[in-house]
């Protein structure tokens, strides 16, 4: 553990910046907490800051303290509403690196048009929990070869399940996939915790354009319906018109947007 004093104005003591675990920092003044700092790893290997203070003080001195001590490069996630907090990551000189736009997703095929949309001939959907775990390791490799090939796999949204490094695949069960009897042609990965997430939505290069991405979707938001939940969500990256145009075709909304920060 390590202090650092800082003269904040906060009180007439100095804030002191105490680093009480390995990626874990206390602003304290007069032994009452007044902000903290954490960082971690994202499993794309990505290393992510965040801060929670009060006064712009204790974030620049916290800010200032954590980037001393973490390896570049650092990113940051904010809220685009919250103007206060992209200030002081802006004053720690980070620099926006992409916005992402959070939708809600209504998972009722009578509202999203997806009633009686299925796969091409020869193409069948997996339901979660069915896939072979071989041939879906193939086609996760495929899909993020080809993805990182091209805009790069950080621009994907970000991956919520803690992994093995190495390990793509953390549980098998979360994937649907489009198949033909021998190979994967594609797969929606959703995680539920309060509500479903489609985290990954993909097709094989060679295979876009048969509405293999479409059958897929509404098979997600189909079983995310009968499972009782009204609305899915997702992130798009602004770039990425082609997504956008999928998830809004079914009636998605942006609900949020969301900027990537990096220094």
């Amino acid at each position: 553990m390590d202090t650092k004093p800082s003269l904040s104005g906060l009180s007439e003591n100095a804030v002191t910046i105490t680093r009480v675990a390995d990626r874990q920092w206390h602003a304290l003044d007069d032994d009452h907490v007044v902000g903290r700092g954490y960082a971690e790893h994202r499993p794309d290997g990505r290393l992510f800051v965040s801060i929670d203070a009060w006064h712009d003080a204790t974030f620049d001195r916290l800010a200032e303290v954590m980037l001393a001590a973490l390896p570049a490069p650092l990113h940051a996630i904010g809220d685009e509403a919250d103007a206060e907090l992209l200030a002081g990551w802006q004053r720690a000189g980070f620099t926006v690196r992409r916005r992402e736009w959070e939708y809600a997703v209504p998972t009722d095929p009578r509202v999203t048009g997806l009633e009686d949309v299925l796969p091409p001939d020869g193409v069948t959907i997996v339901p979660g929990g069915q896939a072979d775990e071989k041939l879906l390791r193939v086609v996760d490799r495929a899909i993020r070869d080809e993805i990182e090939a091209s805009v790069g796999w950080q621009s994907m949204p970000a991956e919520v399940i803690a992994r093995a490094e190495g390990d793509t695949i953390v549980d098998p069960a979360k994937y649907a996939v489009a198949a033909t009897p021998d190979r994967y042609l594609g797969l929606v990965r959703v995680v539920t915790v309060r509500r479903p997430r489609i985290g990954l939505l993909a097709v094989r290069a060679e295979e876009r354009r048969r509405g293999i991405g479409r059958a897929l979707l509404a098979h997600a938001l189909e079983t995310a319906h009968r499972a009782g939940f009204a609305e899915a969500w997702t992130e798009v990256q602004e770039s990425n018109h082609a997504a956008a145009a999928l998830f809004e075709g079914v009636g998605a909304r942006p609900v949020s947007s969301n900027l990537e920060l990096v220094r």
